[in-house]
């Protein structure tokens, strides 16, 4: 009867045990499962934070973006290949646009612009052919009066200076006295010659005061040497 009361007691307790080891299997068990969870909400939560992070760093990035990082507009012309407008990199510059344009043709000034010059957006960019250069540069030395006129040929520079004196008598602009100082010129002679060039316009060659009369082959022979127009 003892024996079989310590049987007993023995069955009982390695049952108490083992009831207890699996109880704490699946304690473990569910404390592993509810890990898991919270670290895959974990981990949706960090996931979310850093979409939210890269949303904030694009909408940052595009309010950074300045006017001076955009585009600008130029308009070439003139003598290039392909004139019009082209949009070109801010700090572009002269040479960039000209290279945008097809280049410049044979009749082109390409020494004229300065080609490492930048661009700002609307400019205008003219090439000029060489022929209009020079043109340009005639017309300016003729405002300047450095080129010879038809006031030049009349005895003044193109300043405006008079010629050094040859000491001959002008018959276009000589006064009676003048004229009087000729050889054979008096002072009837010197009156018919200021008439003459006031009748006909002026002398247009030394040669016409042969047609006043009393003056002759004779006296225009000592005179020719003296007179000038």
């Amino acid at each position: 009867m003892r024996r079989t009361n310590v049987l007993q007691t023995d069955f009982f307790l390695h049952y108490l045990f083992l009831l207890i080891g699996m109880m704490a299997v699946l304690l473990a068990l569910t404390g592993l499962q509810g890990c898991a969870a919270k670290d895959e909400k974990g981990s949706e939560i960090r996931e979310v934070d850093v979409l939210a992070e890269e949303e904030t760093s694009s909408d940052d990035g595009q309010a950074d973006i300045s006017p001076q990082d955009e585009n600008i507009y130029v308009y070439v012309c003139g003598e290039v290949a392909t004139p019009g407008v082209f949009e070109l990199p801010p700090d572009s510059r002269v040479f960039e646009a000209i290279r945008a344009a097809g280049g410049m043709t044979g009749k082109a000034a390409d020494s004229y612009l300065n080609q490492a010059e930048k661009l700002t957006d609307g400019q205008q960019v003219y090439v000029p052919s060489e022929k209009e250069l020079s043109e340009k540069k005639l017309s300016e030395k003729e405002q300047a009066g450095t080129i010879p006129s038809e006031e030049g040929a009349s005895g003044k520079t193109p300043a405006g200076i008079p010629e050094a004196d040859d000491g001959k008598v002008d018959l276009n602009t000589a006064s009676k006295e003048e004229l009087m100082t000729l050889s054979g010129i008096g002072e009837v002679k010197a009156e018919a010659i200021i008439r003459y060039r006031e009748e006909k316009g002026g002398f247009t060659s030394i040669e016409e005061l042969k047609e006043i009369e009393g003056i002759k082959d004779g006296v225009f022979g000592k005179v020719k040497d003296q007179i000038k127009i």
